[in-house]
């Protein structure tokens, strides 16, 4: 099968790229280890491609394992979507570090960093690969290891190794949460193979089933960075290599969504709206103080991985509403909110990449990623702007971008609660859903001052001063992201239907009819019994418009109801896009226009009677988040140091510096408390070495005593 080789050409590919970097030579280390990397993503898209649109399988057995069943590959649409996210991922970071690894080499092994990003790269396949426990385990386990050890690339910092280890603790917890998980899934079949775990799971008790949800859905949480177990993102992101962390944020963060996906919807899918609640609420709540966090940062790489907490709370939040709309009965708008789960998903790994590579090119132009030390690069580094803005329109959920379209499909689905019957599920959605817009206003303004105030203005720093634009090696990967932000957001009525092929074996019902109106073809409009004068009203205003040259069922997207309201909600970015070029060519040519009417005189800007404005006297990133700082102060809870204040002229007064020191709410209430706990038992144990032998034979016989004692009273 086609399927087969090309998967066993792309584990070829990783072992070749793993030895190559050994044994190219000096400058070409990098480029080798990009070509690979880069050629193993496009065989990944090709195969991932064919099981999505095609229909095309791929299934391999490998061995067995003891009595716990056989090790077995296998490969269904869903894998198909996160394999697709990966390569598209892997594709430009790829290119990316044929130029950013130069930085590194003479000081680091690039030889070394080869083998750790191809283990990595294999080892995310075959966790999205596995159709059994053991596979699925040991692919997990690579791929922790690969992730820490890639952190940790730069071991000589100090931060790096903290990082590392942080992330490594962290995640190997979850692991231990996610094997007991499988232990009490497979007690009734005694096997680990997915299609046995499968059929046993409606035979589980209701308490089983809820020690399994819990285990299996924090343990993967831990992965995707929900709180309260997302300490280790904000750590890792900024020390990490830049090539890394946009892997870190775009592609090892998905995993623990399709591990949330796959255990509580595929293997062993919840019974009940209690398990829906509590995901919907966890990730909302991730959302919110995700970007709490990220908009009051200042450094561009903490800054993004605050952010990705937000994406994958969105992303968990449009989860955890389609496992209670499942459970309570409503399948079809089940189905929606999985497309807008894995929509937001393929849309966040794609713009975060393009940010984080966008990060490194400033970083590599500018000197700094610090926004405070930036601003005015804009016309430095055009094109890095150019794509950056691009990213950060995407982010921010602006239309005609892609990160609108999943966050409106989220936000709406989350609408259609007023179906549910429970007032009490009906409180918890109203909750998740105000949680849920004001993270997305928050958003706009947490990305607004990305740009404007590390792009726009006067420069705050000699490098940003000289700083220099990318070259083609930033550019390629920048500019293959940014298209792609731009296809996913005015295109979504062919990528729906794409995600319903993912989402339909898991929901039993299909959301295609229900969000993609068939307005293109009149045949299908019968099929589906729309009325006549739902098409009529749609018809007069456009929706048939380009039918005649795209193929396709059409290019609204909207939420279907009864026959007395037909639509709940629409949209169109693909129409949308089209406006705003009518609108700024008309803008133009007005202006053109008046302008040769009238002559237009230049001249410097007004800066309040200055004669000079110094940079200083311009608004930071940290003075334009402020207002946010204060108003959520009772989350943020910021320690600040003292206030300085310099004078500059004799009439003027300039900056005014705030230092804070970040104190996460997360680690305040949940991580602290034990840690202090276990801090105090230790200075309680120290008390014991007392140095006298006589005192530890006493610990001793202490201790056989109390086994005594315990053995009597059980036995």
């Amino acid at each position: 099968m086609l399927t087969v080789q090309l998967f066993s050409a792309f584990f070829i590919l990783c072992a070749i790229g793993a030895v190559a970097g050994f044994v190219a030579a000096g400058r070409w280390i990098s480029i080798v280890l990009a070509a690979i990397g880069s050629l193993s993503a496009l065989v990944i898209l090709a195969v991932s491609a064919l099981l999505l649109i095609g229909d095309a399988s791929f299934r391999a057995e490998l061995w067995p394992v003891l009595s716990l069943g056989t090790m077995k590959l296998a490969a269904d649409r869903l894998s198909a979507v996160f394999l697709f996210v990966t390569g598209l991922v892997f594709l430009p970071v790829s290119l990316f570090s044929g130029v950013y690894l130069e930085k590194h080499r003479g000081h680091y092994s690039l030889g070394y960093f080869g083998v750790l990003y191809h283990a990595l790269f294999a080892s995310i396949v075959l966790i999205l690969i596995a159709d059994d426990a053991v596979s699925f385990l040991i692919a997990w386990e690579l791929m922790s290891i690969a992730s820490y050890l890639l952190v940790n690339f730069e071991y000589e910092r100090e931060e790096s190794s903290h990082a590392g280890f942080v992330m490594l603790a962290m995640s190997e917890a979850g692991t231990v949460a996610v094997i007991i998980a499988f232990m009490l899934a497979m007690d009734r079949t005694g096997s680990l193979e997915f299609g046995a775990l499968r059929a046993s799971a409606a035979s589980a008790t209701q308490e089983v089933s809820w020690a399994i949800f819990l285990l299996s859905f924090f343990g993967f949480a831990v992965k995707a960075g929900l709180l309260p177990l997302n300490s280790w993102l904000p750590l890792a992101h900024p020390v990490a290599p830049t090539n890394v962390s946009a892997i870190l944020s775009a592609v090892i963060v998905n995993l623990g969504i399709y591990g949330i996906m796959r255990f509580n919807l595929d293997l062993h899918p919840t019974t009940g709206a209690g398990p829906g609640s509590i995901v919907l609420i966890v990730g909302s709540l991730s959302a919110l103080i995700g970007i709490l966090y990220a908009t009051v940062q200042a450094e561009m790489k903490r800054l993004l991985a605050h952010s990705t907490i937000e994406n994958m709370g969105i992303i968990t939040a449009g989860i955890g509403a389609a496992m209670t709309f499942k459970a309570t009965g409503h399948p079809v708008v089940a189905a929606i909110a999985m497309i807008a789960a894995l929509y937001h998903l393929a849309n966040h790994s794609v713009y975060k990449a393009l940010l984080f590579v966008g990060t490194g090119a400033v970083e590599a132009g500018a000197g700094t990623r610090d926004l405070d030390r930036l601003g005015g690069i804009a016309r430095r580094m055009p094109w890095t702007s150019v794509f950056f803005l691009i990213g950060v329109l995407s982010i921010a959920a602006l239309p005609p971008f892609n990160g609108f379209v999943s966050e409106w499909l989220t936000l709406q689905t989350v609408l259609r609660s007023a179906e549910l019957a429970s007032t009490s599920i009906k409180v918890v959605f109203a909750i998740s859903g105000a949680l849920l817009a004001l993270t997305a206003g928050l958003a706009v303004t947490c990305f607004a001052k990305v740009f404007a105030m590390g792009f726009l203005g006067m420069p705050r720093s000699d490098g940003a001063t000289q700083a220099k634009e990318s070259n083609w090696g930033a550019r390629s990967p920048l500019a293959l992201l940014a298209v792609a932000c731009i296809l996913l957001g005015v295109l979504p009525t062919y990528v729906i239907p794409v995600l319903d092929g993912a989402v339909t074996p898991i929901t039993h019902e299909s959301a295609s009819a229900a969000l993609v109106p068939p307005f293109f073809s009149t045949m299908a409009q019968q099929q589906e019994n729309l009325p006549a004068k739902f098409i009529a009203e749609f018809h007069d205003l456009g929706a048939q418009v380009g039918s005649a040259a795209l193929p396709g069922r059409g290019l609204v997207v909207l939420h279907r109801g009864e026959e007395q309201n037909p639509v709940v909600f629409a949209m169109s970015t693909s129409y949308t896009l089209v406006t705003f070029a009518v609108i700024l060519a008309i803008i133009f040519i007005v202006f053109q226009f008046l302008s040769r009417r009238q002559a237009l005189s230049r001249g410097p800007a007004w800066d309040g009677g200055l004669r000079h404005l110094w940079p200083a006297t311009t608004y930071t990133a940290t003075g334009f988040s402020n207002p946010v700082r204060v108003i959520f102060d009772a989350i943020l809870q910021p320690a600040a140091g003292e206030d300085s204040v310099e004078a500059v002229a004799r009439h003027f007064r300039t900056a005014i510096r705030r230092n804070y020191a970040e104190v996460h709410i997360v680690d305040q209430l949940v991580l602290d408390p034990p840690v202090r706990g276990l801090r105090t038992l230790a200075a309680v144990a120290r008390k014991m070495h007392v140095g006298h032998v006589n005192a530890y034979a006493a610990y001793v016989l202490l201790a056989m005593l109390f086994v005594l004692i315990l053995g009597v009273g059980v036995f």
